[in-house]
């Protein structure tokens, strides 16, 4: 799932949250970051297995059970939140391509709904017909109706429930644009590449 997904499922989580914990900004801010801050890892991936950073220590469960756990030690509600929206963000990331889930078995794992058996073991022969190794996710991202479908329902439900749930902190919604126009640029610019 994209980046702006993941902020919207972070937003979603952090409203309804807010209701029956009255976050302050510092709160919301940092409840909603860590549902998506674990993608950033994708400039480390020179060093994970395959140059995959699904495959770094930040995208299995390990971190999120980290700050649950000092979230419960510390009795600070946000930051066990911080920890929960973490751990969501690797159970998504199950689904689409995998990740790996518990690290120490270097495996992905998850239901991988997006990629086949078949693609998945022999992943390098169907990149090397790209001219960008990452414009076979793009595509196969976007040919997805499914996928396509989520990103519109995570939106609006990201918006009903700050408007319900945590009106105060409507502005945040503002982020989500920028995270949606780098993956719209990024598969218009693949695309174009592709078609060359």
């Amino acid at each position: 799932m994209h980046i702006n997904s993941h902020f919207a499922v972070g937003v979603i989580i952090s409203s309804i949250l807010h209701h029956f914990y009255n976050f302050n900004l510092l709160e919301f801010i940092l409840i909603v970051i860590s549902s998506f801050i674990c993608d950033f890892d994708v400039f480390f991936s020179k060093y994970a297995f395959k140059h995959n950073h699904r495959m770094l220590i930040s995208h299995s469960i390990i971190p999120s059970i980290l700050i649950m756990i000092i979230g419960l030690i510390i009795n600070w509600h946000a930051f066990f939140f911080s920890g929960f929206v973490y751990f969501i963000h690797i159970v998504i990331d199950t689904f689409d391509w995998g990740t790996n889930f518990f690290y120490f078995q270097k495996k992905q794992v998850g239901l991988k709904l997006l990629i086949s058996r078949e693609e998945f073991e022999n992943i390098e022969a169907y990149l090397n017909k790209y001219k960008k190794s990452e414009s076979f996710f793009d595509a196969k991202y976007y040919k997805s109706k499914i996928c396509i479908s989520i990103e519109f329902i995570l939106f609006m439900l990201m918006l009903v429930s700050v408007i319900l749930f945590a009106l105060k902190f409507i502005l945040i919604v503002i982020i989500y644009f920028p995270f949606l126009y780098f993956h719209l640029q990024r598969h218009y610019y693949l695309k174009k590449l592709e078609s060359k």
